[in-house]
Order: structure tokens, then sequence, then C-alpha cells
């Protein structure tokens, strides 16, 4: 095991995201920090999702998401989305329509919408490839870092 890993993985930029997916029937939400854009033609970004989580099985039948940037001061919006116990963590927040039906965060700095292009696997994670259908700025901010967000995910345990 490397020494100090959480310390010098957080040395690697990452942004803090929220992601929406839609089944047709069901959405839901979670935060993610693995994201990044992976090709310019066609344009494509990938993200990494727990297969284990609710979200996945939504992503694997429905076949789109939203990607939703998250600011800097929205620490509360990343941690809410981060709790896979809650029922509908969607409540209580304002959504934008999207072509794809996977609303975006409107108090977000900007968002992607996206369709599944393909999985891969990744340890225990599945790398998901997307192509942007949309995408657009909504407010004005810096994003959220994710070495900003401390312990949220409890990764610390992972490291041990």
């Amino acid at each position: 095991m490397i020494k100090n890993a959480e310390a010098i993985l957080k040395q690697i930029t990452q942004g803090v995201y929220v992601i929406s997916v839609n089944n047709g029937k069901q959405k839901n939400a979670f935060t993610a920090a693995w994201v990044m854009q992976v090709s310019f033609d066609p344009l494509l970004i990938c993200f990494s999702i727990n297969p284990e989580h609710h979200s996945y099985s939504l992503l694997k039948k429905g076949g789109v998401c939203c990607i939703s940037v998250l600011k800097k001061k929205q620490a509360t919006v990343a941690a809410h989305f981060g709790k896979s116990s809650r029922q509908d963590k969607m409540a209580g927040y304002s959504w934008l329509e999207t072509s794809t039906q996977a609303p975006a965060l409107e108090d977000s700095l900007a968002y992607f919408d996206c369709r599944v292009d393909h999985y891969s696997d990744a340890g225990d994670h599945k790398l998901v490839i997307c192509s942007v259908i949309d995408a657009a700025i909504l407010n004005k901010g810096e994003p959220m870092l994710y070495r900003d967000t401390g312990d949220m995910d409890s990764s610390s345990d992972l490291y041990e």
C-alpha cells in the first residue's frame, strides 16, 4: 500500500459533480468526483460509478445522465447527494428539464446532458463513457474541488 495514499491522491485536481439518471420511470442523483473529458470529436465525458449503487441500475436501464458541475460553496449539496440511504434525494432541489430527461441541478455552475456510449470495468467501479448531447453554463462562480471536501466520502477508511 502507498504511504499517505489519500493525501497524495487529493493532489490530483478534480471537481465535484451531481450526476442525475433517469430510466424513464424513476430518477435519482449522486455525487461524483471522478469525471473527465476523454475526447473532442466526438465530445465524450467519462465518470466512475460504483455498480452496487441504485443509480447504476437506473443508468443501465435508461442510458442517459446529466452531469451538473457544483460550485465551491455547495458542500452541503455534495454531501446530500453523496448519501445512498436517502429515499427521494432529489426532492427539495430545483431541476431543469434536459433533452434526455435526466435533469440538471438548477443552482449548479453548468451541466452536460449525456447519453451513455459504453461502459468499462475499472476495479471496484465502472467507467461510463458518455456522448455529450447538450451543455450550458447556468451560474457564475468557481467549481468545487474534490480536495476541498475533506473526508466527506469517508475515503480515508479505504487507505488504512
